[in-house]
């Protein structure tokens, strides 16, 4: 028997949370006929939800023993089925319930089924209706402009991403560093405009701020050098934001200004880094999105998902293996491409996901390219191989002997003798982002949290900081938590500078390419950043990357995380840790159960590369 005192004991054990308890606590009480599998179900579910998965999936634990010592062994999945749907508070989907259990035994909590409900209704309402209106000569005559012909690259998938964007209401562009997702915006931007007249109301969005700055500058740049005339390229616009800047966040509130009954005022939608967008701004975002609105997701599908629950980018690609013969010959007609057509049955998505294949950032001699596809593929052998070689001299497996605080001092020494005097404090931020310190962990050893101590002792040893006053010149931040008032979100990274005035502020950069200069008293939950995981390093790039893995195997361990932390890196890429614990973490997949997958693709959907 299955009672809260096991419950208890599996807390005890960090098996479970405390508010794990109290949610498996309420479902009984709200319960008619309590039974004590579904107090662990609902546990178990609330469990998953802080583990960023949207559901529970029942076989991961029907039968297996919880708890060491074991506290207690769960049922099989048929029996454990029927208990729960004797439960008042457990429905079928389409059921109001607190608790939905589908028939491939995931339960949810109702909220993150409809969330993923209202996903896969929104994408394939939009993948099912092609863009109308399309002038498909004029559109030939500007992507052969656009993209002149490359004949190393056959065939051009830039070009064919590009006619997708125009000719469909909802494309997903994946692909790793460097391949042109953010550079090809610009151009796709470009042509729709032009197909349009130049009276699209166009919006460019990204999870965080600094994602956000970065496809911004990307825009800029790139049209710079855009092949069309001064009238098409000035309807092009170059601001963008937060995906909650965008909809309308509300202080003190979890619901945006901009939802269903008040759309946004937009025409296409291109949003960058969508793999670190979760479930339910991803849900709460189509909704605000007019009918009509064009959709362009921009991601790389390899690295990590949200903090939060949910693998959406990684979803929504699924199972996609090419495209049908009907949409490759009307490609043909528009790129004078000739692509192979998908062998598998067509589906709605088919035609909307694109991947890009070629590195523009690293050539075939890279050591971080090659590292990355190491990684991406899983072959662990392989990835150390390359690190041990010497043969490339952009990235190493560093000695773990080799004192870390002394590397960070060097990495991070230029900028803080910048934030030192009187300079700007874009000079200030462009030398911070040339080296940034990584780790698997918060706590422990080789954690953010004792890393960011030490190197901070440091520093006060050595004068640097002072040690009269925490907020000294040069210390950077991370915010933790949201705070709608002060327009700062969780991930936003802060610099302390003085001010015109001679104050101390904790100075953001703004998605305009201008700067936030905030109180330290005024700031939200917040910790150091010289040291960051990777999760918060998502939407950033740095000249040099070093990889701190923990003493010790932990779940969050996984390929996507490793291959995030490589492709976080410019110019050059190290590692510390064991060699045996690199290997596990290259081979561990992170594996999210989900629906969604499967509401978008069918049953039994399996990734193609």
């Amino acid at each position: 028997m299955i009672g809260m005192p096991e419950l208890e004991q599996l807390a005890r054990q960090s098996v479970l949370s405390t508010l794990d308890l109290h949610f498996a606590e309420l479902m009984g009480r709200l319960s008619a006929n309590t039974s004590p599998e579904l107090s662990l179900a609902a546990a178990l579910t609330s469990s998953a939800i802080g583990k960023g998965h949207v559901c529970m999936q029942l076989n991961s634990f029907a039968g297996t023993r919880l708890g060491n010592p074991v506290v207690c062994k769960l049922p099989s999945r048929t029996d454990w089925e029927r208990q729960l749907r004797a439960c008042t508070v457990v429905g079928a989907p389409g059921d109001f319930a607190p608790l939905i259990l589908d028939n491939n035994g995931r339960l949810y909590l109702h909220r993150y089924w409809r969330y993923e409900q209202e996903i896969a209704h929104a994408l394939l309402r939009r993948a099912s209706m092609p863009a109308g209106g399309v002038d498909e000569a004029q559109l030939k005559q500007a992507l052969d402009r656009l993209f002149p012909e490359q004949t190393a690259l056959a065939p051009d998938w830039q070009k064919l991403a590009a006619a997708t964007a125009v000719l469909q209401n909802f494309t997903l562009i994946s692909g790793g560093p460097g391949t042109g997702k953010t550079s090809i915006v610009v151009r796709i931007l470009g042509l729709l405009q032009q197909q349009a007249g130049g009276v699209l109301d166009i919006a460019l969005a990204a999870p965080t701020g600094k994602a956000a700055a970065r496809l911004q500058v990307s825009i800029q740049q790139a049209k710079l050098a855009l092949q069309l005339s001064p009238e098409e390229v000035s309807a092009i616009p170059e601001r963008a934001g937060t995906i909650h800047r965008l909809l309308g966040s509300r202080p003190d509130r979890t619901q945006f200004r901009h939802h269903a009954d008040n759309p946004l005022p937009i025409d296409v939608l291109v949003m960058d880094e969508a793999s670190m967008v979760d479930v339910a701004l991803m849900a709460k975002l189509l909704q605000a999105l007019p009918a009509g609105c064009r959709l362009i997701l921009l991601g790389d599908r390899h690295q990590l998902s949200s903090v939060e629950a949910g693998s959406v980018l990684s979803d929504i690609y699924g199972r996609a293996s090419g495209f049908t013969p009907a949409f490759c010959r009307r490609l043909e007609r528009v790129t004078g491409i000739t692509v192979e057509p998908s062998t598998e049955p067509g589906l709605a998505l088919s035609d909307c996901v694109v991947r890009l294949r070629h590195s523009y950032r690293f050539d075939k001699q890279s050591g971080i390219g090659k590292l990355a596809a190491a990684v991406k593929l899983g072959n662990g052998d392989e990835s150390l191989r390359q690190l041990r070689s010497g043969q490339a001299t952009d990235i190493a497996l560093l000695d773990r002997r080799e004192e870390l605080v002394s590397i960070a001092l060097d990495g991070y020494k230029t900028y803080l003798e910048l934030a030192q005097r009187d300079v700007s404090a874009f000079e200030v931020f462009r030398s911070f982002e040339r080296f940034r310190i990584l780790t698997a962990l918060s706590a422990g050893t080789g954690g953010t949290l004792m890393l960011n101590q030490a190197i901070e002792k440091a520093l006060v040893d050595l004068d640097i900081a002072d040690r009269a006053s925490a907020w000294y010149p040069g210390r950077p931040v991370i915010v933790r938590r949201n705070d709608y008032n002060l327009r700062l979100y969780n991930g936003d990274v802060g610099i302390l500078l003085m001010d015109e005035s001679g104050e101390p502020r904790v100075c953001f950069p703004a998605a305009e390419g201008l700067f936030r200069w905030i109180a330290p008293s005024r700031l939200p939950q917040w910790e150091l950043a010289y040291a960051m995981t990777v999760h918060k390093s998502q939407g950033s790039e740095f000249d040099r990357v070093l990889l701190v893995l923990p003493e010790h195997d932990a779940p969050l361990l996984t390929r996507e995380l490793v291959y995030t932390a490589v492709t976080r890196a410019r110019e050059r890429f190290e590692v510390s840790g064991s060699e045996a614990l690199l290997r596990l973490a290259v081979a561990r997949r992170l594996q999210r159960p989900s629906g969604l997958r499967d509401a978008l693709w069918g049953d039994d959907s399996v990734c193609s590369d």
